[in-house]
C-alpha cells in the first residue's frame, strides 16, 4: 500500500538534506495521497518530498510542530527487519563501550532516541529485562514489530519486553496506552531486579518506578563524585533511589544526607543503601521538599548535590525555569562550606548548557560566593547524540569549587 505523501516547501528542506531528523509543520508545502492512500494520522508512516519531488526520508505523522519524525533517509520498509538493524546497530555500540558485558554493569541504554536514528523511542535494560518507552504515536504504532526486534536481537538474554509508555505520550494519546508486558518468559514474573552499576547495588521497580525504573543517564556522573566525597559531609537532594548517596558512601564519606519529597524514593533510597551497606549507620533520609530543607537547614556541607527534574518541558516554561534554578543554586551556594564542592544538573532539553551555566552565574552572583567550574558534565555514551540533532543533548551538569 502506498504511503502519503508529504510535500516541503522550497527552500525549506536543508535541515532534512542535512539529516536532521525532524520536519516541522511550517515547512510542508501540501499533502499528496497516492492511489488507495489515506489521509495521514497521528503516528502513520509518510514519505517526505522535496519541492521538486525528490525523496528525502521515511518516518512518523504527526499532528503537533514536529510533523514528522524520520525513520530512514533512504527507502526502506518500516518493518521487523528495520528494527532489527537499528537494535544490532545500538548493540554494537554498547558492546564496544563494555556495558553489555554484565560484568560491573548490568543497566544500560539500549536505544536513546534520535541518538540511535529512532525518534519517539527509548529502551532501557536491566539485567535481562527490556523496558520500552514510546514517546509518539508512530512508535506505539511499531510496538509488536519493537518487541519481535528485540528477542530476536538479544535472544537468551532477555526475558522480559516491558511497555512503559503511559507517562511519556501526549495525554490525548497515553489514555489509550496502558503500560504493560509486551512479553515475557514464564519463568521471569517479578516487577523488579537488583541490577548492578560499577559493582554496586541497585534495586529497579520498572513497573512504578519513575522513568523506566533509574536514572541511567547519571551513571558516569555518580561515578565522577567519588573522588570529591572522602571524609566529607555529603547532601543528596532529590535523590530519588539515592544513587549518587551509594557513591559517595562507597568512597568514604564521612556521612550522606538523602532528601527527596516522595516517601517512595526515600524507601528506595533506604533499600539500595541497605543493600550495598546492611550496617552503614552514616546515612540519614529526609522525606522533605528541597527548597524547604536548603531554606530551614542550618547544617554546612562540603559536597552537595543538586539533581532536580526537568523545570521546563516546554518553550512556555523557560522563562520560570530560569528562576527555579537561580534560586535552587543561590540557596545551595549560600550554605556549603568554604571549600566545598556543588555538583549541579538540568535535565531540561529546552534549556541549553550556554543558559545554564550562565544561570549558575547569577546564582553566585547573587549569594556572592566565588566560583570555580572543575568538570563540564554530561550524558553517558550510551546516550548518544545525533550530531546532525543536537538537541538529543538534553543533560547538563557542573561540578563547581566555592570558596
Amino acid at each position: 500500500m502506498s504511503l502519503p505523501i508529504i510535500i516541503l516547501k522550497p527552500k525549506r528542506d536543508a535541515s532534512i538534506k542535512r539529516k536532521h531528523p525532524w520536519v516541522f509543520s511550517g515547512a510542508i508545502q501540501k499533502i499528496v495521497l497516492p492511489d488507495n492512500a489515506e489521509v495521514p494520522a497521528e503516528g502513520n508512516l509518510v514519505e517526505v518530498l522535496d519541492s521538486k519531488e525528490n525523496f528525502l526520508g521515511i518516518g512518523h505523522f504527526g499532528e503537533s510542530s514536529i510533523a514528522v519524525r524520520v525513520l530512514s533517509f533512504d527507502k526502506k520498509d518500516i518493518n521487523q527487519e528495520f528494527f532489527e538493524g537499528k537494535f544490532n546497530s545500538a548493540l554494537d555500540l554498547r558492546n564496544s563501550l563494555g556495558l553489555s558485558s554484565g560484568k560491573n554493569t548490568t543497566c544500560y541504554r539500549l536505544v536513546h532516541a534520535e541518538g540511535d536514528g529512532l525518534p519517539g523511542l527509548i529502551i532501557d535494560i536491566y539485567n535481562d529485562v527490556a523496558v520500552v518507552q514510546a514517546h509518539s504515536k508512530g512508535m506505539v504504532n511499531e510496538l509488536e514489530k519493537i518487541k519481535e526486534a528485540l528477542k530476536s536481537t538479544l535472544k537468551e538474554h532477555i526475558k522480559v519486553v516491558y511497555c512503559k509508555s503511559e507517562q511519556t505520550l501526549p495525554k490525548q494519546y497515553a489514555k489509550h496506552v496502558k503500560d504493560g508486558y509486551l512479553w515475557q518468559s514464564a519463568d521471569k514474573q517479578s516487577g523488579k531486579e537488583i541490577v548492578k552499576e560499577n559493582n554496586l547495588k541497585f534495586e529497579i521497580d520498572w513497573v512504578t518506578g519513575q522513568k523506566t525504573g533509574f536514572f541511567i543517564d547519571q551513571r558516569e556522573n555518580r561515578n565522577a563524585l567519588q573522588k570529591y566525597v572522602a571524609n566529607k559531609l555529603v547532601l543528596n537532594t532529590f535523590c530519588y533511589s539515592g544513587g549518587f548517596s551509594v557513591y559517595a558512601l562507597d568512597s568514604g564519606a564521612k556521612e550522606v544526607h538523602s532528601v527527596d519529597s516522595s516517601a517512595k524514593a526515600i524507601e528506595l533510597t533506604d533499600r539500595n543503601i541497605e543493600i550495598n551497606f546492611p550496617k552503614e549507620k552514616k546515612h540519614k533520609s529526609f522525606v522533605q521538599d528541597t527548597f524547604s530543607f536548603l531554606n530551614e537547614s542550618e547544617t554546612s556541607y562540603d559536597v552537595i548535590i543538586l539533581d532536580p527534574p526537568a523545570y521546563a518541558k516546554s518553550k512556555s516554561a523557560k522563562h520560570n525555569a530560569i528562576q527555579g534554578y537561580r534560586r535552587l543554586n543561590e540557596r545551595a551556594l549560600r550554605m556549603i562550606g568554604k571549600g566545598g564542592v556543588l555538583f549541579t544538573f538540568s535535565c531540561s532539553q529546552i534549556i541549553h548548557r550556554k543558559l545554564f551555566e550562565d544561570t549558575i552565574t547569577a546564582a553566585a552572583i547573587d549569594a556572592s560566593r566565588s566560583v570555580r567550574i572543575l568538570e563540564h558534565l554530561s550524558q553517558p555514551a550510551d546516550h548518544p547524540v545525533n550530531i546532525f540533532h543536537p538537541e538529543g543533548e538534553y543533560l547538563k551538569g557542573l561540578v563547581l569549587f566555592v570558596e
